[in-house]
């Protein structure tokens, strides 16, 4: 093993690493890894941000900015409408929803397909009388799934395509991966409606509007006049209790207790930090008379066209002048502006006009103050204002309302025009007409034209961590290649576990695949097996297309965790999922995946 392999091994193993452990950002991650490379000279200065230009990476920002314009044209919501049945059973409805989720993700962004979808099941479920993780864990699933259809269906895809082309045969075509990926995603699809959605765990938690959530997280102040004022912990403990609530945290003079003397006497102005299901939370709050401690900036207490009143202890609201206050759930997307800032960073009161009363997150109960609370991805937020402020505001910061839409096409002529420049660009690159990046840059730039996706907003639909993510480690998946070390892994795997054999071989890269899928970035998944797959083929002389569709297989099958897929971690509050609910849906749904893909892989991509 030479001194370039040794060390480019050692930085891919950090790199993994850090990705399972999530406490940095992948994106950050992937820099890291890349500066890295170059600082050992395994990557020469002059190509350290070349991956950027790589038509992978163009190809997807591409494709998020022509899914945002059909998700805010209405486009889309008018298709799933009309196919979504209201008075069938569970099955069908599970199987439809699942379905359109598929088909949906095969051309956009397939967060966007979910978070289209997402309102329209929790709905599905309360007129079935089902808990909403019954629907939105297999919606989620048909959304991975439809992705392994397409050219343009996911990441992973287009960076084996990259792959592929930079091996001198070419990039695949649109529908290269339809044979294989379709009846995978199709087996799936039916798995999950006949059998799947039995296998999800029921979490029966109400939230507001009649949604499942984990118990909010909430702060009230005791008031001059509250019945806890002089009294202990211990002496209003059977209020809470009576209103099944619990007090888990105290705030007094901005210094926060988290586990407080029950024997503390309570006084005006203690902030009590109650753990209630929202059903009781009005019940306990009355129970001691408490207040809602709404998130408040210093401007805004100043600021009279900001002022707004918060709930009162009976849940009723009082209004703005002119304005109904209402009380929404919002759950927050991953990637988002909104994710590691609190309220008070981005003033949510100044600006919009709005209060974060509450907040639910799975398998945490001790949060720091409200206000200066880091929000995470698939945190549930009970806001508090009118209702266009805190549509605004989830709109701006990638927020997903836990409440049907109304179906409302503000311009039939910018949802007819998405539509057809969305063909147009699919039909160039599939025809073979244009490269798949200059098709789609072509369909931004008509966008744009035609002013259906706003020139200040264009840039806001791109995932930006995903394309410094892509940008950064395509160079060191090129490094593995020209130190030998994705050589040197793929023999190792196949004389030592495969034996020798390619069948054998082909299967365990899928599984390695599919479980690093499971715990880190599909798209850094891909990029890092690609070399291997094409190293193993070269090991035993075969062609390298089957593995390399078998990379992009396992990269899109993230079905055992919460973190391995943005859409897994989306339904984690609204659903009311815990870390280890997945794999029950998630484990049999790749063990089918294997069944059906290996022999389809070896029929239509012959060794």
């Amino acid at each position: 093993m030479t001194q370039d392999q040794v060390l480019i091994l050692l930085i891919l193993t950090a790199t993994v690493g850090m990705f399972l452990w999530a406490k940095w950002r992948h994106d950050m991650v992937a820099m890291g890894s890349l500066l890295a490379c170059v600082a050992c000279g395994l990557v020469p200065a002059e190509v350290t941000f070349a991956g950027f230009g790589h038509p992978a990476v163009i190809t997807v920002a591409c494709v998020l900015v022509l899914s945002r314009a059909l998700q805010t044209t209405g486009a889309i919501d008018q298709i799933t409408r009309r196919l979504i049945p209201r008075d069938k059973g569970p099955t069908l409805t599970i199987g439809i929803l699942t379905g359109v989720a598929a088909v949906l993700s095969a051309f956009m962004n397939n967060v966007g397909a979910l978070a289209l979808l997402m309102p329209v099941s929790i709905q599905a479920a309360q007129r079935k009388g089902l808990p909403p993780g019954k629907i939105l864990m297999p919606v989620a699933f048909g959304s991975i799934l439809g992705g392994m259809t397409t050219l343009i269906g996911t990441p992973p895809n287009l960076i084996v395509s990259g792959f592929r082309a930079q091996m001198g045969g070419g990039g695949f075509a649109m529908f290269d991966f339809t044979p294989v990926g379709l009846a995978v995603a199709g087996a799936g699809v039916v798995f999950v409606a006949l059998v799947g959605w039995r296998l999800v765990p029921a979490r029966e938690r109400s939230g507001v509007e009649g949604f499942e959530t984990d118990a909010y997280i909430t702060e009230a102040r005791i008031g001059k006049d509250a019945k806890a004022v002089g009294k202990t912990l211990r002496e209003i403990g059977p209020l809470f209790d009576a209103a099944d609530a619990q007090v888990i945290g105290m705030v007094r003079n901005n210094f926060r207790v988290t586990v407080p003397n029950p024997d503390r006497i309570l006084q005006e102005g203690d902030v009590l930090v109650i753990e209630a299901e929202p059903d009781n939370l009005a019940h306990a709050l009355s129970s001691v008379g408490l207040e809602l401690d709404a998130i408040k900036d210093p401007k805004a207490a100043t600021d009279p066209e900001k002022s707004s009143e918060v709930p009162n202890a009976e849940g009723e609201s009082k209004k703005r002048a002119g304005e109904e206050i209402s009380l929404m759930e919002l759950t927050v997307l991953p990637g988002t502006d909104l994710v590691s800032r609190s309220a008070a960073d981005i003033q949510l009161r100044t600006r919009f006009g709005i209060n974060l009363l509450a907040l639910s997150r799975k398998g945490q109960r001790s949060i720091r103050r409200m206000r200066s609370e880091p929000i995470r991805a698939g945190d549930v937020l009970l806001m508090q204002g009118p209702a266009d402020a805190i549509l605004g505001f989830a709109s701006e910061f990638g927020c997903v309302p836990l409440a049907e839409r109304a179906i409302r096409i503000p311009d039939k002529r910018a949802a007819l025009i998405s539509a057809l420049v969305m063909l147009a660009a699919v039909s160039g690159a599939a025809l073979g007409l244009l490269p798949a990046a200059i098709s789609f840059a072509a369909g931004v730039l008509a966008m744009m034209s035609f002013r259906v996706v706003s020139l200040r907003n264009v840039y806001d639909a791109v995932d930006w961590p995903v394309i410094v993510l892509l940008g950064a480690l395509i160079p060191v998946a090129g490094a593995m290649e020209t130190t030998g070390a994705a050589d040197l892994l793929a023999q190792m795997l196949v004389a030592n576990v495969a034996s020798g054999s390619p069948v054998f071989s082909l299967a365990l890269l899928l599984i390695v695949t599919m479980t690093l899928s499971d715990f880190m970035n599909n798209a850094a998944t891909a990029a890092v097996m690609c070399p291997v797959a094409i190293s193993i083929a070269a090991e035993l002389g075969v062609k390298s297309d089957p593995f390399l569709m078998a990379v992009a297989l396992g990269a899109s099958c993230a079905f055992l965790t919460p973190i391995g897929h943005q859409n897994n971690t989306i339904i984690l509050g609204p659903g009311g999922f815990r870390f280890g609910d997945y794999w029950k849906l998630g484990l049999p749904l790749e063990i089918l995946v294997m069944v059906v893909a290996i022999p389809l892989l070896l029929v239509f991509w012959p060794l």
